[in-house]
This record gives structure tokens, sequence and C-alpha cells, in this order.
């Protein structure tokens, strides 16, 4: 275990510091959660296609200790491939509520994280990273691990950490696929913060039964858990089949207070995107039909100059519930479209007061309407207030050489009816063009957000703006009271005053299955 942020923070987050003056007390100082790669180059054991990205990190993830609040687990995946997938997953710690953090030994999801046949990481990448902990400080992480043949050989595997993420047990394997025909992807895993022996993990399996017709599939949603805190699980099985060429991709689960599960996916029905819960009350055994809750009007994130693609959190939903007791309040964020008129995907939001059953109407509430809002996080702390990360393009101009991106925090102290003033997490402007180019520029299908009693903390990757050679890192920071205190809402730009020209609608649904690894 070696201590990261003093081991050099990079020079952009050196510059962005300095820079920092317009930032509000609410949000702590960008603190480095990543560091250099500790990868040896072609540690896959095979030959790779695609680009890689060393140094670059991308999709994080984090948990706070329910038992031990100031410990808190990320995850994220290192050095990034353009066509799927990373050498390896790692993991940082912080046992000061996310102020400095060391990086254990990883789990070996990979053969470059010490992955091989005999320990369960027989595997050339890994994606898809997630961590959860339990009520008693037990944690879990999960990964998607895959070979280069990508549709070939993958699986689904869980490691269970004791000592809140400073070791890593050994590899479960819940599911592992070596017929073309199967494609596991988008996991996750949500410990129950009402029982200490359960946790859930939950995922699509696409099914092609001719693999030479890739119009011709199923996605089903699939389930393993455990009941005795992590020492074994259940067979997975199909909790739920949309049918022939449809979906799922992006199930979460989200634990009540009374114990039920509610998971969101993301219903793909004849290409058209729709975001859908499913609720079980007896911790899984069995599952009520899909509920509807809106359609998911995204149309994507473009460079608003050139088209090119940002890759982004357009169809994955994300969910956080109201922790306190006797509450059966559940929130849903994505990326819509529909109140621009289909100009530009911002962020969506909804509400149930009823575990799920019923919700409100969709609504915006990323603030500035004129710019292209997008991966959304959400979380509810201690006191039922409602946390929302997103990444928008605010600062971006015409005049830019760069495409300007930064990171917001936006919060509601009445169950999400208003959202306050957003505060700024970066405090300058990244290049968004300097991530890595994975089908889009990319910094992650997801964002990294989780609560400490009233404190939120945000894990983000933002890209180290034209340094090749480490095109990202993970950052993590405090967001506490006082909320917007000396700053107003910030006037939405307007196009004729120098903004950027946005995204124009008309993207189509593509045929065939969905795969975000």
């Amino acid at each position: 275990m070696r201590r990261l942020w003093l081991a050099g923070i990079s020079a952009a987050l050196a510059s962005m510091v300095v820079g920092a003056s317009g930032a509000t007390a609410a949000v702590d100082p960008l603190v480095p959660a990543s560091g250099p790669t500790p990868f040896a180059a072609n540690c896959n054991g095979f030959p790779q296609t695609g680009t890689l990205y060393p140094n670059a990190e991308v999709e994080p993830y984090i948990a706070s200790d329910p038992a031990h609040p100031a410990s808190v687990i990320g995850v994220w995946q290192q050095d990034r491939w353009s066509n799927g997938g990373s050498n390896g997953l790692l993991t940082g710690v912080s046992n000061n509520g996310g102020r400095t953090w060391t990086r254990p030994t990883p789990p070996p999801l990979s053969h470059c994280a010490g992955g091989n046949a005999f320990n369960g990481g027989d595997y050339e990448r890994a994606s898809d990273p997630w961590v959860t902990f339990g009520p008693t400080g037990t944690a879990f992480q999960i990964s998607l691990s895959f070979n280069n043949d990508q549709n070939l050989t993958n699986a689904v595997l869980v490691s269970r950490s004791t000592d809140r993420g400073a070791n890593w047990g050994p590899i479960t394997t819940l599911l592992r696929d070596t017929n073309p025909r199967f494609f596991n992807d988008k996991e996750s895993i949500t410990a129950d913060p009402t029982n200490a022996n359960n946790a859930y993990a939950i995922w699509d399996r696409l099914d092609q039964p001719n693999p030479n017709d890739p119009n011709t599939f199923f996605g089903p949603t699939f389930l393993s858990r455990t009941t005795n805190g992590g020492a074994s699980w259940s067979r997975p099985r199909k909790i739920f089949d949309p049918g022939k060429d449809n979906q799922t991709i992006g199930n979460q689960i989200a634990v009540l207070p009374n114990g039920d599960l509610v998971d969101v996916f993301n219903l793909i029905l004849g290409g058209a995107n729709n975001v859908a819960v499913m609720r079980s009350t007896n911790s899984g055994r069995t599952w009520s039909k899909p509920v509807f809750v809106d359609q998911l009007g995204t149309i994507g994130v473009r460079d608003p100059r050139d088209d090119h693609g940002v890759r982004t959190g357009d169809i994955t939903p994300e969910i956080a519930v109201d922790p306190r007791p006797g509450t059966d309040d559940v929130y849903l964020v994505w990326q819509d479209a529909r109140f621009s008129g289909g100009q530009a995907d911002q962020v969506a939001f909804a509400k149930s007061g009823d575990g799920g059953a019923t919700w409100t109407p969709s609504k915006r509430i990323s603030q500035n309407p004129d710019v292209q809002a997008f991966t959304p996080s959400i979380r509810v702390d201690a006191n039922g207030r409602v946390g929302v990360t997103y990444y928008d393009f605010t600062s971006d101009t015409v005049a830019s050489p760069t495409l300007d991106t930064d990171y917001w925090f936006a919060r509601s102290t009445n169950a999400g009816n208003t959202f306050g003033a957003r505060e700024r997490v970066t405090p300058a402007s990244f290049d968004m063009r300097t991530a890595p180019d994975a089908v889009g520029f990319f910094t992650g299908d997801y964002e990294g957000l989780t609560s400490a009693g009233s404190v939120f903390e945000p894990l983000v990757v933002l890209a180290n703006s034209g340094n090749a050679a480490n095109p990202t890192d993970v950052f993590a920071t405090r967001v506490h009271a006082p909320f917007g205190g000396s700053v107003a809402a910030q006037a939405p730009a307007q196009n004729g005053a120098g903004v950027a020209p946005q995204r124009t609608p008309g993207r189509t649904p593509t045929p065939g299955a969905q795969t975000r690894h």
C-alpha cells in the first residue's frame, strides 16, 4: 500500500487549484485518488487489438462504510482500451472521508492485476467496476472481465473485503461464458444496508442465437445473490426477459429502509430507450413486472464543433433511495433531450414516494438549459437531502480551441421538489477532447457519488488537458454546508452570446443489441 497524493499531484490539477478563486466554500479542493499505472507494458498475456491509453483512468465508483462513515472505497478502470475495457481495475481507499487516498493491492480481476487460471482472474481485460459496503463494514466489488475476443470469453467476478478495502479475498465467478452467443454486460452490485447477510449482483446477458445476425438477440436481466455475507453466491438466474430483439441494460438495485429492492434499468423495446423499475419484497426471490417510469429520450452527446462523439451515461439511468427509516422515496436521473426540443441531452429527474410503484412527471434539473449536460449521478444523505452531480459544456465557447467541460453538484432540501443553485466541482474547465477516445471521448458511463452523514463525496474522472502521457485521473472531493452560500445561480448562457453551437436532433436508435463495456 502506498500513498498517492503525496507521490505527486498532476500539473493539470495544480493549475486548476490555482485558478479556484470562483469556487464556493461548500466544495473542498479536489484530491487525486489515482496515480501512475502500476501495470507493465503488454501485461495482458496475449496481443491486443485497439488503442491503449496508458495512465488513463475512467469510470469510477465509490461507496462509504455505514459503520465507519470516514471509510470510503473507490474503484476505476486503469489503462483504458479504445475498443472496450481496460488492463485492469484498481482500488483506492480513504479512511478520512476522501481527503487522502492509498491504493491497496486490488483483487486479481485480470492478467495485469495478477489474475491467472488458478485464482479466477484469467482474463485479458476488465471493465464496469462497482463497489458497495454492507452495514457491518464488509465490502464487495464486481467486474466484467473478458478476453480480447470480447464476445467469446467473458465473466462476472466478485471479490470481498472484510477490512474496509485494505485486503481483498478470493474471486468468486458468478457466471462465465465461452460460447460466442452470450455476452454479460453492465453489472452492478449492492449490499443490503438492512441485512448484513445479503448482497445482490445484477446485469444483462445478451444472447445472440445466430452470431452472424446481430439484429436477432435477447437481452434478459440476470441476478445472483448472497445470503451469507459473501461466503457463497447463488447460481445466476433470469429474473426478467423482455423478449426477442429487446433487452435491458444498466440494471442497478437500491434497497429501501424496509428491505424492499428496486431495480432500475433501461428497457430497450424496438430500439427505443425507456426508464423502468422492478420491485422485490422478498430479498430478490421474486420480482414484480416492470413499472414504466418514462421514455429515455437521449440523442447522445457530441462535440459542438465537429460532431465527434462524447461517450456518456446516455442509456443508463441512475437510482438513489432515502435511507431514513420509515421513508419510501426513490429518485432517478438520466439523460434526456426532450427539454430542449430534441436539441441537447440534459439531466432528467423523477421521484417515487411509494417505493417505485408510481412516479412524478419527469423534469429537467441541469441548470443551464442551453448546453449539453450528461452522466448524472444521484445520492440521498442521512437527512434526506438529494445530491446530483453531472458534466456540462457551460464554459465552452465558439472561440475556444478546446472542448471546455465542467463538473457540477446540485442539491435539494425538499425531496426533489426544487434544487438550489449548482456548485462548481471543477475549479477550472478541462478539455474533454484529451480524454481517451473509446467510441467517443470517454470519462465513464457513470461517475461515483456517495454520502456519509450530511456530506456528499463525488469521485470523478477529469482530463488532464493536453497531457498525452497522463490523459485522465480520478479525483475526490467533499461537498458540504453551506450549500450555495455566496454564489447566486449562474445565468444560462445564450447561443447568440458566443456559446458553442449544441447538438442537433435526429439520432435514431442503433439497431441490434446494445453493449457498454
